[in-house]
């Protein structure tokens, strides 16, 4: 015997998991289905993912109260290895460290079912029930016989999830509640001011401390992932999300990686490289670029240029260097020089350098100096060249004193001199006569105006 089940506006959701099979990437795949079904106005979300763990539970939920419009009081759950670790007598329950994190995140109060108890309601989303099992997995074989059973195939895991969501959406308007009047949307309408508002979405990822080895490829599932070859035996926190793995050390995201979830022992395990973690590597060790297996995955205008730059002499230390460019500029901008150095026919280091200078730095515009009123100039200066000929000469003036030596200058001692003191030698003209130092300055014909011969000085 069970007593039939009342829910206020807001108070309670139901959640629990299912197995069923879809056709995905022209595979036949069993995928688990999440299952989230207010307790008041009977409106339900589906989401399907390929794993049940702990971070498909944490996306599930965020996508559940993100289609509900809110977040209820109060989370009804079965006794689920995601949430539960372990049983205790009665309802004593050790609930996951994480899944009690994502519950005070959201400001509900967790409810784990217990063994064989019946959550019976007297009415499903189709009309009266007979059946007398949980209504928690009561709610997985409605949304069963309405929506999977009439699934076309899908091309991938996300476009499953958005027919999923277009077609639950249209059910809503169709079902009739059952108790209240109206259909479960018109219900849903008057109870979704009664939730909750859901704010951030929590954080829903599961970590994991890694090492990283030698050849920086951390293992999760069966799978290998690169990490940066700084952090090459170092520890690491690898953050694992239902799509999409985070490699994380000294409070900074290293890098991220699409999570491969394959558990078909058929499929021989991957190693999902990224080039860009081992250029630290080439610069140290440049012909690990030849065969290195990271390399292969470059895009085409990078893997033309090393065939080209290979072939010559110091081509690879080349190759090494335009590669580094990557880590200091933008990678497209740096792929842009090399198409631009490859469709010009001239593949070298210099050439591609020039090009990537020209697309970051951009032609060079002079700035515009915007003066103020009292800066203007009243009088515009004149570029003319001919107001030098007017300057007044040097010639008479004060500063022929300062050309003329004094009388000691010309029959001094050298100094640190050993010769014995005299008049210093004279030099021998065109005419044979000796000349002295006077002698040899200009005469009358000199260009300098004022002097007339030596000595006028």
């Amino acid at each position: 015997m069970f007593v039939p089940l009342a829910f206020q506006l807001g108070e309670a959701f139901q959640f629990d998991w299912s197995e069923d099979w879809a056709t995905v990437g022209g595979k036949r795949l069993k995928l688990r289905a999440a299952h989230t079904k207010l307790a008041h106005s009977r409106v339900f979300v589906i989401q399907a993912y390929k794993l049940q763990t702990h971070e498909m539970l944490f996306d599930a939920l965020a996508e559940a109260f993100r289609g509900l419009g809110g977040v209820p009081r109060r989370g009804i759950f079965d006794t689920m290895r995601t949430a539960v670790d372990r049983v205790g007598v009665g309802k004593v329950r050790q609930v996951n460290a994480r899944f009690q994190a994502m519950a005070s995140h959201y400001l509900f109060e967790p409810t784990f079912c217990s063994p064989a108890s019946g959550w019976v309601e007297p009415w499903s989303a189709t009309g009266p029930s007979d059946r007398a099992s949980g209504q928690v997995e009561k709610n997985v074989q409605d949304p069963r016989r309405q929506i999977w059973q009439v699934m076309p195939p899908f091309r991938d895991l996300p476009a499953l999830n958005a027919w999923l969501e277009a077609r639950r959406i249209g059910r809503w308007s169709e079902l009739a509640h059952g108790v209240l009047p109206g259909s479960v949307a018109e219900v849903h309408a008057r109870e979704r001011p009664g939730l909750m508002p859901t704010g951030r979405a929590f954080d829903g990822f599961v970590e994991h401390a890694k090492r990283v080895p030698p050849t920086c490829l951390v293992h999760f599932e069966s799978n290998r992932y690169s990490v940066p070859a700084s952090f090459a035996n170092r520890p690491v926190s690898l953050r694992v999300y239902p799509d999409r793995l985070l490699a994380a050390a000294e409070g900074q995201i290293l890098c991220e990686h699409a999570r491969i979830v394959e558990r078909s022992h058929d499929v021989p395990s991957r190693t999902v490289y990224d080039w860009r973690h081992y250029l630290a590597v080439t610069q140290r060790k440049p012909g690990a670029l030849r065969n290195g297996a990271p390399f292969a995955e470059m895009p085409e205008a990078f893997r033309r240029l090393q065939a080209q730059l290979l072939r010559r002499l110091g081509g690879v230390r080349e190759m090494v260097d335009i590669l580094a460019l990557v880590l200091q500029h933008d990678e497209e901008a740096v792929l842009c020089a090399v198409e631009l150095a490859l469709e010009a026919g001239v593949a070298t280091k210099t050439h591609v350098l020039n090009l990537l200078h020209r697309l970051t730095d951009g032609p060079s515009t002079a700035a515009v100096i915007d003066a103020p009123q009292a800066l203007v100039l009243t009088r515009e200066p004149r570029a003319d060249t001919g107001r030098y000929d007017a300057l007044p000469c040097c010639a008479g003036s004060r500063w022929t004193a300062w050309l003329r030596p004094p009388p000691s200058w010309w029959n001094r001692e050298p100094r640190h001199s050993r010769r014995p003191c005299g008049p210093l030698p004279a030099a021998q003209g065109r005419d044979g006569r000796a000349r002295g130092a006077l002698d040899r300055l200009p005469h009358g014909n000199s260009p300098v105006p004022g002097l007339q011969g030596p000595g006028e000085l």
